[in-house]
């Protein structure tokens, strides 16, 4: 079967390279880099040959952010290691850099397509002493050209739903071939450790979802931004995707028959749809304002739509309210969910809609700690809103301590199960 993945991946490569040049055109792939992805000898290798080097691979935003505490973590435990951080799409380039800009030992490169000779050309160049795939990440050339090479190999937060498993079970004996190559497997929650025991995955862990450990950002709105905000009655609408945003609009309205002076900030997961929400929202003649990274409010605004990566800590830290999307969507009800921990650590009052499939284990934990809520309809989605308004207070210390406490378990005790593979 890996003979039959090599010949496709081989001949379907000048396809590969077309899509990329699309995606290029479409303003999807980074202008300067995107050559990373198709020749391996178009990047400078940064490599210090007398440090260990740790190669993490986080496809996008959502995985690098789970695996940021930890990459901290083991950087605080072990000065004599540099980190080689790889993701797929142009938002999480950008956060990797605006995260660990100020670390002069990690070096970011968008992963070469999983073709054998690039495969094999880039281990070559960078020759990494630990791997660590993260999340559903598996790509079979790297894999098994990783293990070829005697590489210690780790899957953090590894994430097979039941949907991934049944199309796994199609090509049993080589998914089980696939997993096998990893020396540690750190599952992401009950579910996918069930599933990934059924592959018959070899040192397979649970101690919990690596997410819990995201440290609290400590951005803050601009003191002007907060002014503004501060003589209206404000709520969130985190992580939107199509669909979403209308429902935010409707209810905007209704909030507005008891609150003359509401303000939606709405936050897309794709920064690139936000024209078309001010669209959406100027249909309904509302007041609104797209916002880039250091503009000032204009203090007219009804709904404001923010226009830029990595500033969902700044409305999570002023905010008491937040809905967070990819819940209303029913067509997506099989990967539905976004990550709502960051918020939560920041002492919101979490709403969300029915569609969680990917984060329910995260949202079942929030749930019991009385930090999130489960609303099934618009109608909810205002009672509840209207509720929370009228007494506004960010959620309890205590529910916070509880949850730090656990993320901090989580970390240190995957940090122990790591020890042997970073000394």
């Amino acid at each position: 079967m890996l003979i039959i993945y090599r010949c496709l991946t081989f001949f379907l490569f000048p396809l590969f390279v077309l899509l990329v040049y699309v995606r290029l055109f479409l303003n999807k792939e980074d202008k300067l880099r995107f050559k990373e992805k198709i020749y391996t000898s178009s990047f400078k290798v940064n490599r210090n040959i007398e440090k260990k080097l740790v190669w993490f691979h986080a496809a996008s935003i959502g995985e690098f952010l789970s695996v940021l505490p930890l990459i901290k973590e083991i950087n605080n435990y072990n000065k004599n290691i540099e980190f080689l951080i790889t993701s797929v799409t142009l938002s999480s380039a950008k956060l990797v850099e605006q995260k660990l800009n100020y670390n002069k030992n990690v070096t970011h490169r968008y992963l070469p397509l999983d073709m054998e000779i690039l495969t094999s050309n880039f281990l070559n160049r960078w020759k990494p002493d630990l791997v660590c795939f993260v999340d559903s990440e598996i790509w079979p050339n790297f894999l098994f050209k990783i293990k070829e090479k005697k590489i210690p190999l780790v899957l953090i937060n590894g994430r097979i739903t039941k949907k991934t498993f049944n199309k796994w079970k199609i090509f049993f004996s080589f998914a089980k071939k696939i997993f096998n190559n990893f020396d540690l497997v750190f599952a992401a929650s009950e579910e996918s450790k069930n599933n990934l025991e059924k592959l018959q995955v070899k040192n397979l862990i649970y101690i919990g979802n690596l997410k819990f450990s995201a440290q609290n950002s400590f951005e803050r709105l601009s003191k002007i931004n907060k002014e503004i905000l501060d003589k209206f009655k404000v709520w969130c609408v985190a992580s939107t995707h199509e669909g979403e945003e209308i429902i935010a609009i409707k209810t905007h309205i209704e909030l507005k028959k008891t609150y003359n002076n509401i303000l939606t900030i709405i936050v897309p997961r794709h920064i690139d749809r936000t024209s078309y929400i001010r669209n959406l929202s100027k249909k309904f003649e509302l007041k609104t304002q797209i916002l880039d990274k250091n503009d000032v409010i204009n203090s007219n605004n009804e709904i404001l739509i923010i226009n830029s990566f990595g500033v969902l800590s700044e409305y999570f830290d002023y905010c008491d309210n937040v809905f967070i999307g990819k819940s209303f969507v029913k067509k997506l009800e099989n990967v539905g969910g976004q990550n709502p921990i960051e918020a939560a650590k920041l002492g919101c009052k979490i709403l969300y809609g029915p569609y969680v499939y990917n984060f329910k284990e995260v949202y079942n934990f929030l749930d019991s700690c009385n930090i999130s809520n489960q609303v099934n309809n618009e109608k909810e989605l205002l009672t509840k809103l209207i509720q929370n308004l009228e007494n506004p207070h960010k959620t309890n210390k205590q529910q916070i301590d509880k949850l730090n406490i656990y993320g901090k378990k989580i970390l240190q005790q995957t940090m122990l199960k790591l020890d042997d593979y970073i000394k």
